[in-house]
């Protein structure tokens, strides 16, 4: 009986928590976040809104590349070449062109109008938690349901 029990404890502590998405948030930067990803270092966290979408920065210039894993509602605040279509996929950033139109700098390393990178790729996913790797590592809540369920009404 004190099995069972714990089972249907279990059961519940995984179905509550499918309100949020848990996304890599990290920088190619950080030790085990370039390609691949280390997922043993980066475990998930929770993004801030409940239909957010994990994202993955890739940023090219030359043979440099620096990807960045993030939640969309992170990065909305900085970032100004996100994508209009926040559609499952990848896709080229867009060109805000009124970045740096009153601004009269000579710094060019100060990128004002955010033109460093040759090629900036967004891509977006919603459907999986921790789905902005290089690879799918997530165990389904369905399987594990499916799982917990058999065992509850064999025992």
């Amino acid at each position: 009986m004190m099995r069972k029990v714990l089972f249907t404890i279990f059961f519940f502590i995984l179905a509550s928590q499918g309100d949020s998405l848990y996304c890599y948030r990290c920088n190619s930067n950080h030790p085990g976040c370039g390609t691949p990803l280390n997922w043993l270092w980066y475990w998930g966290e929770t993004c801030p809104e409940y239909d957010d979408k994990c994202v993955k920065i890739i940023e090219r210039k030359g043979a440099e590349t620096i990807i960045t894993r993030e939640c969309l509602s992170s990065v909305r605040s900085f970032r100004t070449d996100i994508p209009a279509d926040h559609y499952e996929g990848c896709r080229p950033a867009a060109k805000d062109v009124r970045l740096g139109h009153y601004v009269n700098n000579s710094i060019h390393q100060l990128d004002i109008h955010r033109d460093y990178y040759d090629e900036v790729t967004w891509c977006f996913c919603y459907f999986d938690h921790r789905c902005n790797s290089a690879k799918n590592t997530t165990v389904s809540i369905l399987l594990v349901s499916l799982i917990i369920a058999i065992e509850y009404f064999i025992s």
